[in-house]
């Protein structure tokens, strides 16, 4: 897929470029690892545990950046070597192939599965439930306070990994941009910064206005609940869609 290199080497390619990161990050920031699992983890019952959410937080950006450099670092390599072939005819009929691929795919992300799920649940507290009393240090069984709260965490990026699609463009534009490794990996690292920060500030409002941002944090569950896996067929489709388009430019067939 070609990036937008033209938006690198300037000074206001550079501001642009920025831009574009930003606005990736804060669409990673409204995941359900990144927002939907810290905001249920505030309104668990008792007082905030502002260290154990700040720690939850902590590993997963401390998960994508490690995801990133791999990546980004596979990236340059794979360039480098198999740039042509990666250009060639069958390479484009590939991710035409992948395109089509994920826009089938996000055909299969009902919004009303997980309300499904839940009545035939019969109310009872669910897997995600359990997790959030380990995490939180609410579950008198548990064996230590810390390694619940990581493991849901690596749990989460682990079920993003296939729809980290933003952070993936993301990484796209900084492996096509002039910039040197230390300062791509900095900007990757204020990458993951910026996409955990919506929820610290979520955090910051429970600390200091707890009866304000209460009614906030219940309607936002609510309506992430009910449509995560929307959004996340929405971005699944609209990547399969660019990447078509692409391949198809690319192949001379528009």
């Amino acid at each position: 897929m070609n990036l937008p290199v033209d938006l690198v080497g300037t000074e206001g390619g550079l501001v642009a470029m920025a831009g574009v990161l930003a606005v990736l990050a804060l669409v990673d920031s409204t995941s359900f690892g990144t927002l939907l699992i810290p905001v249920w983890l505030l309104l668990a019952p008792g007082r905030v545990r502002a260290g154990r959410v700040l720690a939850y937080l902590g590993t997963v950006a401390a998960a994508y950046l490690l995801i990133g450099v791999a990546v980004l670092l596979g990236a340059d390599a794979l360039l480098e070597r198999y740039g042509e072939a990666l250009e060639s005819r069958p390479a484009l009929l590939v991710q035409l192939v992948l395109g089509v691929g994920l826009l089938a795919l996000s055909f299969r992300f009902d919004g009303k599965r997980p309300a499904r799920r839940a009545e035939a649940n019969g109310g009872r507290p669910g897997r995600l439930t359990r997790w959030r009393e380990r995490a939180l240090g609410l579950d008198p069984a548990a064996a230590s306070p810390v390694l619940p709260l990581m493991g849901l965490a690596l749990g989460a990026v682990t079920i993003e990994v296939a729809t980290m699609l933003p952070y993936l463009a993301a990484i796209g534009l900084l492996t096509a941009s002039d910039l040197a490794t230390p300062v791509t990996l900095g900007v990757l690292a204020l990458y993951c910064v910026v996409m955990v920060l919506p929820a610290l500030l979520l955090l910051s409002g429970r600390l200091v206005a707890s009866r304000w941002i209460d009614p906030l944090l219940r309607r936002l569950e609510r309506w992430l609940s009910k449509n995560a896996a929307e959004m996340t067929g929405w971005v699944l489709g609209i990547v399969g869609v660019l990447l078509a388009l692409d391949a198809v430019g690319r192949l001379g067939w528009a």
